[in-house]
């Protein structure tokens, strides 16, 4: 299993060792996970180097987790070791899996950032579809490469069971994403004239989805999100986030401000996606993949929004001390007519 040095990964590492299905668990990445593993072994080994083929051959490993795609920048060093982690890391660990006769099934996490963001968009993408626009940057065009090269690995090794997981936006209370990064913002930027639909998939769904995608037999590739949609001045709401509205023209500057400052990292197309949004169906998921997510959109969201400390205060706060002036002002007034 690749990218147990971050969050998902570690907790999918513990969560598989425990499994008294699964005989053994390998972690590999290329810095030590900051968390315990539990019964599971960690190998410092980088994906892009070909060594990762004998970890594979020299474990007997029959199924191979890869969850090492990494989608914000600023985790990986800057915008060059992410793409190079994640599509030659991608293209070495899948020529490793092809040589490997052991390997009989190969699990990829994946995204909806594949289908893009754009006006001529349809109200849900089905896994059928592709994008209007591919996207021209980032982690949504890496991923389109890996994607291609899972393919590509499909067709060289018939026999291999291959299950690709495309995941709605992952947030929940621990887990760090460029999204939760702009919610944490004291002000979020909202495209002047748009208020996009989002989806997102609780962080603990994600990893059940995934720990079923790897003891279970499903193949093929299928979107996870939870159920229903927010627009991005809801989530701003559930956040008691201010919002300032900026002409779209102008996002990529505000988010290349951001970027300079250390506050958020996005690129343009993730700049699109807020003013755009995105829907995926999730029929699949239900029918074939037989996984229903314990959190709803919204619930997930709101669950993230516990640890975003409010930059003004509640309506009720607010209400309470208006009308906590109101009265003691009447009050002054009354003494002084008596």
């Amino acid at each position: 299993m690749t990218g147990v040095s971050r969050h998902v990964g570690g907790v999918l590492a513990r969560r598989l060792a425990a499994d008294p299905g699964v005989d053994k668990v390998i972690g590999v990445d290329v810095i030590p996970p900051p968390r315990d593993l539990g019964g599971a072994e960690f190998i410092r080994a980088d994906i892009r180097n070909p060594m990762i083929g004998k970890v594979i051959a020299q474990g007997d490993v029959d199924t191979v987790v890869h969850a090492n795609v990494i989608a914000t920048p600023t985790f990986a060093g800057g915008r060059t070791p992410q793409k190079e982690i994640n599509v030659i890391g991608t293209m070495q660990l899948l020529a490793a899996c092809q040589k490997a006769g052991s390997v009989k099934r190969l699990v990829v996490k994946s995204t909806a950032a594949v289908y893009g963001s754009t006006p001529r968009d349809p109200a849900m993408f089905t896994e059928e579809m592709s994008a209007r626009r591919l996207p021209s940057s980032g982690f949504g065009k890496d991923s389109i490469e890996v994607e291609g090269y899972v393919r590509g690995f499909a067709r060289r090794r018939p026999d291999a069971e291959i299950l690709t997981l495309r995941f709605a936006n992952i947030i929940g209370p621990r887990i760090r994403t460029s999204i939760t990064d702009y919610f944490h913002l004291p002000v979020i930027p909202v495209p002047f004239g748009y208020d996009a639909r989002l989806q997102f998939i609780h962080e603990d769904d994600a990893i059940a989805a995934l720990a079923r995608g790897v003891t279970g037999s499903a193949t093929g590739v299928i979107n996870l999100a939870g159920d229903g949609v927010l627009t991005v001045m809801q989530a701003a709401a559930i956040t008691r986030r201010p919002i300032v509205m900026v002409p779209l023209a102008a996002a990529g500057t505000i988010g290349g401000l951001g970027k300079r400052f250390g506050l958020v990292d996005f690129s343009p197309d993730q700049m699109s996606f807020l003013a755009f949004g995105r829907g995926v169906d999730t029929t699949a998921m239900r029918e074939a993949f037989g996984f229903n997510p314990s959190f709803s959109t919204r619930a997930a969201f709101e669950d993230f929004a516990r640890t975003v400390s409010p930059v003004y205060p509640s309506f009720d706060a607010v209400t309470g001390a208006v009308g906590g002036i109101f009265v003691a002002t009447q009050q002054v007034l009354g003494r002084g007519k008596r």
